[in-house]
């Protein structure tokens, strides 16, 4: 249950950063469904397909489906009232980091896979959707950007993990973990904090 819940609302929140991309980069209404769906289930697709669920969970839920196209709808006839259209995608985005990246690493946990591994799972699902968005919309994706993204998934990964080794609750854990991801990613770009890039070329 707690597994679904974190899915659904991790799907709700990057349909919402999707769409936001979408309304900014002035698409119509089937591009914002589109790209608020892409982004919503992009993560969880690869996720699943690495974990060998067939047909992935997206595609046997009915839910899994329209919670990402009612968002995506919703955010097309709202978003006159969101004040700041970049900082409503920033944000968005990293609220859904936190919570795909928990519910990946706490679904590759329960299929038996590696600590480690899940900890990558994790990551991948909760950076897979906004990297199939930045592609869409023909962006360097964020997290081969010099932003910190994919470690702050990683991290939130390790949370999950460590609680789990230590048999604590999921829910107290999920959260923690969400939270850390989401701190890490507000923080880096309030602080502009950003991973090392070489230096030098084109000089």
């Amino acid at each position: 249950m707690l597994l679904t819940v974190l899915d659904l609302a991790g799907i709700a929140v990057f349909a919402a950063s999707g769409a936001l991309a979408a309304v900014r980069a002035r698409l119509d209404t089937f591009g914002v469904v589109v790209l608020g769906m892409t982004t919503a289930l992009g993560g969880g697709i690869i996720r699943d397909v690495l974990l060998g669920i067939h047909p992935p969970a997206t595609l046997r839920d009915w839910r899994y489906l329209l919670v990402p196209v009612v968002t995506s709808l919703l955010v097309f006839w709202l978003h006159p009232q969101v004040a700041r259209l970049r900082r409503g995608v920033l944000l968005a985005d990293a609220v859904g980091l936190g919570l795909f990246t928990v519910s990946g690493t706490a679904t590759a946990l329960a299929h038996g896979v590696p600590t480690y591994t899940a900890c990558l799972i994790g990551m991948t699902a909760g950076i897979g959707g906004g990297a199939l968005r930045d592609v869409l919309l023909r962006e360097i994706p964020m997290v081969l950007r010099k932003e910190i993204y994919a470690l702050a998934a990683l991290a939130g990964g390790v949370v999950v993990v460590v609680g789990d080794q230590l048999r604590l609750p999921g829910a107290p854990v999920a959260i923690a973990g969400a939270v850390l991801i989401v701190t890490i990613r507000v923080l880096a770009l309030w602080r502009r904090w950003n991973a090392p890039v070489a230096r030098g070329i084109g000089t």
